[in-house]
């Protein structure tokens, strides 16, 4: 297949080109940076530089790229930057899904991210978004945003993230979160994480080229609350024993990931944070 990757340069992007371009697949991969348009042509893909917020030149490029399938990895969240992924994940999201649609492309499959409404146990895909989430706000919003604009395309597959962590990533030993925690800024509670190493990210980018359309959690066999993954991660990271602040969550109850498992035999490499943490910080 074609693809036209968007985030080439990014997180899961550097991780996915050379498993997209492993598969036989031709990729054109979008960057935002002249800088990066080196990485990503070193990685296998032919890289364009585009603001995905130049809505006309965006769309001049991906017709011309004629892809069967857009993948759509674009965030800035290494360093914290939710304003501006919550930016891109509504307008960007929006001109690139009008760049696809009007070059005739049928396939679109985008990140989004598994923040589903409390309740009881983990949560699935038939599970709603928590939409009014006051502890999320704007992020919640981007997200909806998100999926609903992605799903104007005729055949659309959301990857509902877990946290993500590994080289790159704000819970990298260089990253955001772990100078908070450093720093004990970043209190332990019972909210339920589901955690998702980047290359379980980009392999299910990948394999989801193939998958029926809708929702599918993209996520490790393991969620946990904050007082049991935070010491270990603490500890990985090489910050003092974080201080328990029980009451404090948002709600957050963690995501089954049996569809992508049983259904569509999606296996992660690192099926348990536990070690995935070892791996990726040790």
């Amino acid at each position: 297949m074609k693809i036209f990757l968007a985030g080439a340069s990014g997180v899961i992007g550097r991780s996915l080109v050379p498993r997209l371009t492993g598969a036989g697949h031709d990729v054109t991969g979008m960057t935002g940076g002249a800088a990066a348009a080196g990485l990503v042509r070193s990685l296998g893909a032919r890289p364009v530089v585009v603001d995905v917020f130049d809505r006309d030149r965006l769309a001049e490029v991906i017709r011309a790229a004629h892809p069967d399938a857009v993948i759509d990895q674009l965030t800035s969240l290494r360093h914290g930057g939710y304003r501006a992924t919550n930016r891109l994940r509504t307008e960007g999201t929006r001109n690139l899904v009008d760049a696809a649609l009007s070059a005739g492309v049928q396939t679109v499959v985008a990140q989004s991210y598994c923040l589903y409404a409390p309740g009881p146990g983990m949560a699935d895909e038939t599970d709603p978004l928590d939409v009014n989430s006051p502890a999320f706000g704007a992020a919640a919003e981007a997200l909806v945003a998100l999926e609903a604009t992605v799903s104007e395309a005729p055949h659309v597959v959301l990857l509902r993230y877990g946290t993500l962590y590994g080289p790159g990533t704000g819970y990298a030993s260089d990253g955001a979160i772990a100078a908070q925690v450093r720093r004990g800024d970043l209190p332990a509670n019972e909210d339920v994480t589901s955690f998702l190493h980047v290359e379980d990210a980009a392999c299910a980018a990948v394999q989801a080229l193939g998958w029926p359309a809708g929702p599918v959690n993209i996520v490790d066999d393991e969620p946990a609350p904050g007082t049991d993954w935070l010491p270990v991660y603490a500890a990985a990271v090489g910050a003092d024993i974080p201080p328990e602040r029980p009451g404090t969550g948002s709600g957050l109850r963690g995501a089954t990931n049996s569809k992508a498992r049983k259904d569509y035999g999606w296996e992660p490499v690192h099926p348990s944070w536990r070690e995935g943490f070892r791996t990726a910080l040790g």
